[in-house]
């Protein structure tokens, strides 16, 4: 009887307690590759252009954008040189594999564009190159966020530096004359 009560314990046991073998990785890729688009797992396992620059440096733009659904915070920056023209990217993404694929990916997609190539980069892009489900477009939509207010924070540094309209420009170009 006791042999009997300990075996079905232990059959009770094992099947509650969590399951944790581990998972060859033949199993792991299958279910990844339900998951996510190859593409994604790439950009997800090999993130190029990960780290960050001085964000006080004049030829810097940062763009910092989250998502409060999801909790999804990505930061892009680009380092332009005199001809307008993103010469480095770098990034850092604090969340999902789609959140950090996409930002991966448009780091690749800016760089060597002009300002105003890079701004037009839309979520749609970046969404069908990584095959992005529905569920997952507003990663995409983060990115192209991030790389318009990158953009914008680096012409704002280049107002103020070189002002060109208004009484900033006209006071610069009196003093610059005298």
């Amino acid at each position: 009887m006791l042999n009997r009560l300990s075996r079905s314990s232990v059959g009770l046991m094992a099947r509650a307690r969590p399951t944790t073998s581990v998972m060859s990785p033949m199993t792991l890729f299958a279910v990844s590759r339900r998951g996510y688009h190859e593409k994604v797992l790439d950009h997800y396992n090999n993130p190029r252009n990960v780290g960050s620059m001085n964000k006080n440096d004049d030829d810097v733009g940062t763009g910092l954008v989250g998502a409060p659904a999801c909790g999804d915070v990505m930061k892009l920056q680009i380092r332009v040189d005199d001809n307008g023209v993103i010469q480095d990217v770098k990034f850092k993404t604090f969340g999902c594999g789609s959140a950090i694929a996409s930002s991966s990916y448009v780091t690749e997609l800016v760089r060597g564009k002009s300002l105003a190539e890079a701004g037009k980069i839309k979520n749609t892009v970046i969404a069908k190159e990584l095959s992005l489900p529905p569920v997952k477009l507003h990663c995409s939509m983060l990115a192209e966020d991030a790389i318009k207010s990158a953009i914008n924070d680096y012409n704002s540094k280049r107002k103020t530096k070189n002002p060109t309209l208004g009484a900033e420009a006209s006071q610069a170009t009196a003093t610059a004359t005298a």
